[in-house]
């Protein structure tokens, strides 16, 4: 195994051109796990405007942490832009954070489909979110998010075909164990570095 994610990727004959255009990329996990999550339910099905307003009104108008989010009137979340769903997806997944302890030692102790399937228990969460999750959150290194719209996308422009999810999946397998710096790539390949363009 090559220990540097970025020379691994750039001596991959698809992937390489376009890791030497965009130079080294970095995963970097979030400082707060629960803030990073609800960024991820807001973007869920929305455009990266959108769900950028709705993020800037709701950090201004409550704490997003677990505490504050469970402690805020929902009016206040909906006039922040959170539809009723989302209003009650943040509550929920604040509610988890609360009831479970979570924090990035727990995390850390789990793998990946472990994370998802804890994550994914809470209502609104699904596997786009949980992906997003593991990426951004923890960043963890082998993360191919085939909901994400933008990756989808972005491996039909790559690979220069359409392809089908599973097909996307087994084209991945290529950058195996680093594909989470992969799909960095195939954001910056198609969106010019806008990542989460949602699921879809």
């Amino acid at each position: 195994m090559t220990a540097d994610p970025i020379e691994a990727l750039a001596a991959d004959e698809i992937l390489g051109p376009v890791v030497a255009e965009h130079g080294p990329l970095e995963l970097e996990p979030a400082e707060d796990l629960y803030e990073r999550l609800v960024i991820s339910l807001i973007r869920q099905q929305v455009s990266m405007a959108s769900a950028a307003a709705i993020r800037e009104r709701l950090f201004e108008a409550v704490e997003v942490t677990p505490e504050g989010i469970l402690a805020a009137d929902r009016e206040v979340l909906l006039d922040a832009g959170l539809s009723q769903a989302k209003a009650e997806y943040v509550k929920t997944a604040a509610q988890a954070f609360v009831d479970h302890g979570w924090d990035r030692q727990t995390f850390a102790e789990m793998s990946d489909d472990a994370v998802k399937a804890e994550l994914t228990e809470i209502h609104g969460v699904g596997p786009w979110t949980a992906d997003m999750f593991l990426l951004f959150g923890l960043g963890r290194e082998d993360v191919f998010p085939v909901g994400d719209l933008g990756i989808r996308k972005g491996m039909d422009l790559l690979f220069d075909a359409e392809m089908t999810r599973a097909e996307m999946v087994d084209a991945a397998e290529r950058w195996r164990p680093y594909r989470s710096y992969a799909s960095l790539y195939i954001w910056n390949h198609y969106e010019g570095g806008e990542t989460e363009v949602g699921q879809a």
